[in-house]
Parts: C-alpha cells; structure tokens; sequence
C-alpha cells in the first residue's frame, strides 16, 4: 500500500497524469507566485529548492493577509464594533476551513498554534505533563525532527518517564516489527512524523496508529512535513493528535494547527494562562473557556490564520492527486539524475515511497559550501542537520545538503540543480589540485 495514502480518505491518486501535463499544470501554477518572477541577481533567475523549510507563498495568500490588515485589523471575540466583529468572523472562517481541511469532527478539535513546534510542546506539557509518571514509556522514532524529540525529552525527564527510539532499516524506512516489538502496556504515547524532513521516509502511520491503539497508546503525528504534500485525514486516520505548520503549505509564516480528539483536549489544562482563554477570573481562581479558545491564551495570529484558510483554498483548488503525482514525478527524476554528480551519497530510500525531497552528501565538499556555491547559479538549497542531529549522527554524517520540491517547481529546476553541482565538484577539483600542486 502507498503509505501517503493513509493520509487522505481518497486512497490513492485517482488521476492518471502525463509528466507532459503535470509539468504543464506546474508551469501554470508559477504564474501565482511572484517571487519566482524574480531574479536573485542580474540574468540569474530563482530555482527555488527549499520548501521543507518554508514553501513559497500564492498571490491569493498575499493578498489575503494584506486584505485583512487594510480592512479589518482588530482583534477577535472581544470588541462589538463592526471591523473586530469582521476580524472574529474571518478568523473563525478560517478556523472552519481547516477543520474541513483535515476532516476534524469539530472545530473545537481545531487549535491555533505558532506552528508545529509549539503544537508539539502543548500536547508534551500539557497531556503528557497531566499523564506521564514514572514506568511510562513515550515512543519516538529515529528520524524525528527535533521538534518531536526534545519535547519528549524534557517531559519524560520531568515525569520521570522512559523515552523509546524505534530504529530504522539500512536503507531509511522505519522497522515496523522492532516498534511493534517496544509496545506494551507501559506505551503511553507514540510520537511519529508523517513523512521525514531529511530521509523522504513516509512510514505507515495508519498501522503505527492501529499497533499503539492495541495496547492503549495514544499517537501524535508530526504533520509538519506529511499535511502540505499529501493533507490528512484525521478521522480516517484514527490519530489523536496532529501538528502541521501553515508556512510549509502555501501559507504565512506565525500559524500552526493543534487538532485534539475532543475528549483529550477537554481534559488537558491548558498550557499558557492569561487573557482569551478564560471564561472568569477572581482573585483567587480562575474558569477556563471553552474549547478550542481555552488553548489560544492572549491575542492570537489572527492576520495569519486568514492567510492560512486563503491557503486551503488554494492546496484545495490545486487538488492533492496533481500534488502527490508532480512530486513523484520530480523527486524520481531527481533521484536519476542526481547519480550524475560525481562522489555524491543520496540519504533515504528510493522512490517511490518517499515525500518530494533529497538530502544528500558529497564527498569531500562540505555541504555548507554546497549550499553556498549552488547560490551563485541561483538554486536555493538547505544545508546542515536540518534540526535532527540524531538521525545525521546515525547516518555517519555531521550535515547534508537538502533538495525539497512543491507544486511549482518544474524538471528543470533539477536540471538546474544537477548542472550546478556538477560545476561545483569540478570547481572543488580544480582547487585541490592547484593545492597539491602548489604544496608538491
């Protein structure tokens, strides 16, 4: 089975594209994002290869968050005059759009966070905080971003909890039995990523939910990487709880999402106090508001999360069968072309069963150097451990460089990539043997 498809309740793709008409639709698709009109420099134009860490953001995004700010900037749920009576609409508008985004039974599931980070540390402090203690076992794999590990982390040392890794194959996928195999009764969470931010792995999170159900355990998916390329469909899904951040899915950077199963979130304190998310204050107590406001303490991004639901649109009108089908097609492309580079080791396993990116190593070239050289010929990488230290560690690597691809990138922005590592291996050549020659 095609484990993206365990993410959406359509199963696999339905539609049966060309790679004559999905880089068609691609072509078409830039056209909504002005910053590829650009040009890093004078006849360089942007090959923009780095949507792991931020995706690149529609003119209809754009002007939705200016739209909101012109129009109707106020804050929400409190004032009665008519442009924050608009702004509480819109950001409740938008809250509805998400929650129909990821088939949320409620809205009330539905919590707006910074991001994924901060939706990883609520469900850590707030349910593992309440029900974590000594003899528990928390689950994670080895691949996680830093995000879902030092969270754990810290709340395991804090509840006196055990932190589990589940290991992975020699070729990058998760080893299904061992997890199986670390489940008991004593699992009280299994923290998983939907798809790894530096392998490409997409593990079987459906089966990963089935096997942690079965003896009890409650499972987070970190969305960060999996919600943008392939969405989610938490209901089908069965997980209990999901992180995703709006600016890895055609959004604005400052909003990500919390969704809870109901009776979770209903249980757990909240993690910050303060204004908004209370219902009445004393002196001496406090009365927590309703779901999901209880969660959202203080102003919330409120401009943001409009964004955010011009962003469902948008992923909504482009549609998840071009997306998956246009990724597939370009990182097996990138896959073939990039054994072209001389000394290059490509991480991860081969396609197809893998998200649209590529992190590689080449040998003897630094992958910051990488990064910085492909910028002269305009292609904008990722270079580093990519906020997982752990996985490079086990790798035998101290960093990579990161090639991540979305709806609007073309096969000729591989092309563009291959032809400039190419010419920056072989300047790397030229320098050390004008080294040894000046040394011999």
């Amino acid at each position: 089975m095609d484990p993206q498809a365990a993410f959406t309740s359509s199963g696999p793709a339905n539609a049966v594209y060309t790679a004559e008409q999905l880089e068609q639709r691609a072509a078409e698709l830039r056209q909504r994002f002005p910053i590829l009109r650009r040009e890093v420099r004078p006849g360089v134009r942007l090959v923009y290869l780095d949507s792991a860490a931020t995706s690149l953001k529609p003119d209809s995004v754009i002007d939705a968050l200016a739209e909101h700010y012109r129009l109707r900037s106020a804050n929400v749920h409190r004032g009665i005059y008519t442009i924050a009576e608009e702004a509480t609409a819109a950001y409740e508008a938008a809250r509805e759009k998400v929650a129909r985004f990821i088939n949320a039974s409620s809205t009330a599931e539905v919590i707006f966070t910074h991001g994924t980070t901060e939706s990883i540390n609520l469900v850590a402090w707030s349910w593992g905080g309440t029900n974590l203690k000594p003899g528990d076992e928390v689950v994670v794999t080895q691949m996680e971003h830093h995000a879902n590990l030092v969270p754990w982390q810290q709340v395991c040392r804090r509840t006196g909890a055990t932190l589990r890794f589940a290991p992975l194959t020699g070729d990058g996928q998760l080893d299904l039995a061992a997890l199986e195999a670390m489940l008991s009764e004593r699992t009280k969470l299994v923290a998983v990523t939907g798809a790894s931010n530096v392998l490409g792995t997409v593990p079987p999170v459906a089966e990963i939910v089935r096997l942690a159900h079965g003896v009890g355990a409650r499972v987070l998916v970190d969305g960060a990487q999996s919600v943008p390329h392939f969405g989610c469909d938490v209901q089908a899904l069965d997980c209990d709880f999901l992180a995703f951040s709006g600016h890895k899915m055609c959004g604005p950077e400052g909003v990500g999402v919390l969704y809870g199963k109901l009776e979770l979130l209903e249980a757990m304190p909240p993690m910050f106090t303060g204004g908004e998310m209370v219902k009445k204050v004393t002196f001496d107590e406090a009365a927590w508001n309703d779901l999901p406001w209880k969660f959202e303490a203080g102003t919330p991004p409120v401009a943001p999360a409009v964004a955010l639901g011009a962003a469902v649109d948008f992923l909504r009108d482009v549609g998840w069968d071009f997306i998956r089908a246009h990724e597939q097609l370009l990182v097996s492309y990138a896959f073939e072309r990039l054994q072209e580079v001389p000394g290059i080791r490509l991480l991860g396993p081969a396609p197809p069963n893998r998200s649209g990116l590529v992190a590689f190593a080449i040998e003897g070239i630094h992958p910051h150097d990488v990064a910085q050289f492909l910028d002269r010929y305009g292609v904008a990488v990722r270079a580093g451990h990519h906020c997982a230290q752990p996985l490079h560690q086990l790798l035998g690597l101290r960093a990579s460089t990161r090639a991540s691809f979305y709806l609007y990138n073309v096969r000729a922005d591989v092309d563009a990539l291959v032809d400039a590592l190419k010419q920056t291996v072989e300047r790397f050549a030229r320098f050390r043997q004008r080294v040894s020659s000046q040394r011999g």
